[in-house]
């Protein structure tokens, strides 16, 4: 989830612009440092200071989330013994939501209700903060298309989010910036 800039950035201006009163981002060392694996084998190119930027900001924005106490065990009922610790930190911190673009993070044998989170996929969790915070989606909408049309001219938000794999909230974002009154 931390891997795709533009999930980052929505999930970072989301939480930002509501003060945390939405939501709250946790997140281990062992996921960003995960996150930054992954950016390093994609792009081998990036010098360090990219990629020690990256990793500063993510830790940065959402300071107040770090998980640094839980305990890995078999309690994860998943088919991927390697999501064990963030089964382990959900728990910890008593998280209502992990958030995983990881296809591999499911839950078997077990009735969903019987978990103390659930597991969501980024377009399904953005399409809740929109059922739940309509207003604050069209804040941020207008904010992102400001920057990117200052930027580049162009603000193509909703293409952006449909190649991050979010094609549900980024006809939500779509509809949001047809209404926007720009300053000409």
């Amino acid at each position: 989830m931390l891997y795709s800039r533009t999930l980052r950035d929505w999930l970072a201006l989301l939480q930002l612009s509501s003060s945390g009163e939405v939501y709250t981002v946790y997140w281990t060392e062992d996921v960003l440092a995960e996150t930054i694996y992954r950016l390093r084998r994609n792009h081998p190119e990036w010098n360090g200071a990219k990629i020690t930027s990256i990793r500063d900001r993510i830790a940065g924005t959402f300071e107040g989330g770090r998980v640094e106490d839980f305990s890995v065990d078999d309690s994860f009922p998943g088919g991927d013994g390697d999501d064990r610790h963030v089964h382990a930190a959900a728990v910890a911190c008593r998280a209502d939501i992990v958030l995983t673009a990881d296809s591999g993070f499911t839950i078997s044998g077990r009735e969903p209700d019987s978990m103390p989170y659930e597991a969501y996929k980024p377009d399904d969790f953005f399409v809740l903060v929109d059922d739940s915070a309509p207003a604050l989606v069209q804040l941020v909408t207008r904010e992102q298309t400001m920057y990117w049309i200052q930027r580049s001219t162009r603000a193509d938000l909703a293409g952006q989010l449909i190649a991050a794999q979010c094609p549900r909230f980024a006809e939500r974002v779509r509809t949001y910036q047809g209404k926007l009154s720009l300053p000409g």
